[in-house]
C-alpha cells in the first residue's frame, strides 16, 4: 500500500485503520506491508506520537 505523503492525511488514514481494523500498529504494518519506522518517523515529524495503550497517534 502506498502511504499518503501529506502528514495530516497519513495521520487520518492510520488512525482510522487502527480504530476500525487493527489491534496494534504492528498488525497494521504487517498486514499492509508498510514500514512501521516510516509511519512513526513521518508522524513524529508532524508532532504526533503513537500511544500503544490507546492504539492511536495523537
Amino acid at each position: 500500500m502506498e502511504l499518503p505523503k501529506d502528514p495530516m492525511m497519513l495521520y487520518s488514514l492510520i488512525n482510522m485503520k487502527l480504530r476500525d481494523f487493527y489491534p496494534s500498529l504492528d498488525a497494521l504494518c504487517s498486514d499492509l506491508n508498510v514500514s512501521k519506522e516510516e509511519i512513526v518517523n513521518n508522524l513524529k515529524a508532524a508532532g504526533f506520537e503513537y500511544n500503544q495503550e490507546l492504539n492511536k497517534f495523537w
